[in-house]
């Protein structure tokens, strides 16, 4: 039996375009690298963070604390794995997105 687990982590958005193409391009890659369903939210709009669209249609500025709650096997991993990416700013250097 694969016990599901459920875990929540609040950050704030410090990427300067806020949740455009490219940052949630990299949301979507890094959920899809693990079992859990993550779902993001900002206010009152959530988003299914595998699917880049409905991370695009919430239009996250930068400077928006937005929640990630994941539910699954590897839930804990998975929000671990997104703060990470929050953090390096989704992998990009400064003024090249």
């Amino acid at each position: 039996m694969v016990s599901t687990q459920s875990a929540t982590r609040r950050i704030t958005v410090a990427h300067h375009g806020g949740l455009h193409a490219r940052p949630s391009l990299a949301i979507v890659k890094t959920v899809r690298q693990f079992q859990s369903k993550v779902q993001i939210r900002n206010g009152d709009q959530e988003a299914d963070a595998g699917e880049i669209l409905q991370i695009l249609s919430m239009g996250v500025p930068q400077g928006a604390e937005v929640a990630l709650s994941a539910q699954g096997p590897d839930a804990d991993r998975v929000l671990d794995a997104l703060v990470r990416l929050f953090a390096d700013d989704f992998g990009m250097s400064a003024g090249l997105d």
